[in-house]
């Protein structure tokens, strides 16, 4: 190469990027659709319910490719993110409007309630997505790449549990009262575990996909 030529870095051959990327939007897209409470008949969650519980199906295949240390410092980054969301909306809501904008009500109605959501979200999935993954791990050190399934559940419902619970307490302990906040924690918990028990099949598959398709994954198996 000259030294007049222009230089560009080598991009690894890796999907470890691209399922970080999916996992911090979706954590971010979840954080917003959580705002809104959401009444089914007798059961109550929030809109964060349609794409949470993808999140840790995509934290499950980076803890079982990738270990413990790469699944870490993705959740690490999406809780950085989330953690920016929040400064950047309390920064906007904060900053005066111009004359002729006239939604600002709407947007602290909104967006102005976020700053709690994504406190609480990003603890929740602090403490949930890093039990998930120290289960999924400890548990893969003791059953090498037999029994996915007991991994993959074992870690779900100590993880889903711990997240609901740190979610659901600080995000809408008080808006929420009584028996409605029992049976919010256990609807958004069994909700969550039930999607990725349903879900199971498709988490089989991806993981397998990229196994395949990582290298030095391959290479493990067949040192």
């Amino acid at each position: 190469m000259s030294a007049s030529s222009p230089h560009y870095a080598k991009v690894p051959h890796s999907l470890y990027p691209g399922i970080v990327a999916v996992f911090v939007a979706l954590l971010l897209i979840s954080n917003i659709g959580a705002v809104k409470l959401i009444e089914f008949g007798p059961f109550i969650t929030d809109g964060g319910a349609f794409l949470f519980p993808l999140v840790y199906i995509v934290g499950d295949v980076l803890a079982e490719v990738y270990g413990w240390k790469a699944a870490r410092r993705a959740i690490i980054l999406a809780f950085s993110m989330s953690a920016l969301a929040a400064f950047t909306f309390f920064l906007v809501q904060v900053s005066p409007p111009a004359e002729a904008w006239e939604n600002q009500a709407a947007f602290e109605a909104v967006l102005g309630f976020v700053p709690r959501i994504v406190l609480a979200s990003i603890l929740g999935f602090l403490v949930g997505q890093l039990l998930n993954a120290y289960v999924l791990v400890w548990i893969k050190n003791k059953t090498r790449e037999r029994k996915l399934w007991a991994r993959l559940l074992g870690s779900t419902v100590i993880g889903q549990f711990a997240d609901t619970l740190v979610f659901c307490t600080i995000a809408f302990y008080g808006v929420i009262t009584g028996g409605d906040f029992i049976t919010y924690v256990l609807v958004g918990f069994a909700y969550k575990t039930a999607v990725e028990v349903i879900l199971l099949p498709v988490t089989y598959r991806v993981i397998a996909v990229v196994k395949k398709r990582e290298p030095t994954y391959e290479l493990a198996l067949t040192a």
